[in-house]
């Protein structure tokens, strides 16, 4: 992951748009197959990996306004 100095709203917008893009092609795609197939485990599974990669983001972004 790269080190992005946001400046300004239209910065933190556009890298929230290209986070959350980035997040769904690599976590949404599994949930959807899991639920197209009706596999119960493996939508918990997706999910939950889902999930996890919002909440990593979110604590990305946390860190990144918090001086240290």
């Amino acid at each position: 992951m790269e080190t992005v100095e946001i400046t300004a709203r239209s910065d933190f917008a556009l890298w929230a748009i290209e986070r959350a893009q980035e997040i769904v092609r690599s976590e949404g795609s599994a949930l959807a197959l899991a639920a197209r197939d009706m596999d119960e485990a493996k939508v918990k599974v997706s999910g939950t990996a889902l999930g996890k990669a919002i909440a990593e983001a979110m604590l990305e972004v946390f860190d990144g306004l918090v001086p240290d």
